[in-house]
């Protein structure tokens, strides 16, 4: 949800500032364009190039057998310590079904803000 919130608060008009020349006056439909061009896409492709490599290494061990389920990186928090397996399993399901409900709103947002090259409602 924080993709779509990100997505309608550009074309509401909110900004981080200092907001480059070649930025100014986009929407949030022709920001990555003129991103690319101004060149702040390709440090950011570097960047997060980089925590790729790095969190293969995350990966190389799951497939040796360290026993760490795909995905799970530790963030949790200690929030699922000690919880019984139903619970676990549970949220997990809850995380799946409402990250997959946020990717369809956030794709919904981005074919209707290029179908009406309008403001925030877009209609």
């Amino acid at each position: 949800m924080m993709a779509w919130l990100g997505y309608v608060s550009v074309d509401c008009g909110l900004r981080v500032l200092p907001v480059p020349e070649a930025l100014e006056g986009v929407t949030a439909a022709t920001a990555h364009d003129a991103s690319v061009e101004q060149g702040g896409l390709s440090q950011m492709f570097l960047w997060f190039g980089l925590l790729e490599v790095i969190d293969f290494i995350a990966i190389q061990q799951m497939l040796e057998g360290s026993g760490r389920a795909p995905g799970d990186f530790g963030f949790d928090g200690g929030l699922l310590r000690g919880k019984s397996d139903a619970y676990v399993e549970d949220m997990k399901l809850k995380e799946i079904t409402h990250c997959r409900l946020a990717m369809l709103a956030f794709s919904g947002v981005v074919t209707q803000s290029v179908l009406t090259q309008g403001p925030f409602p877009y209609v």
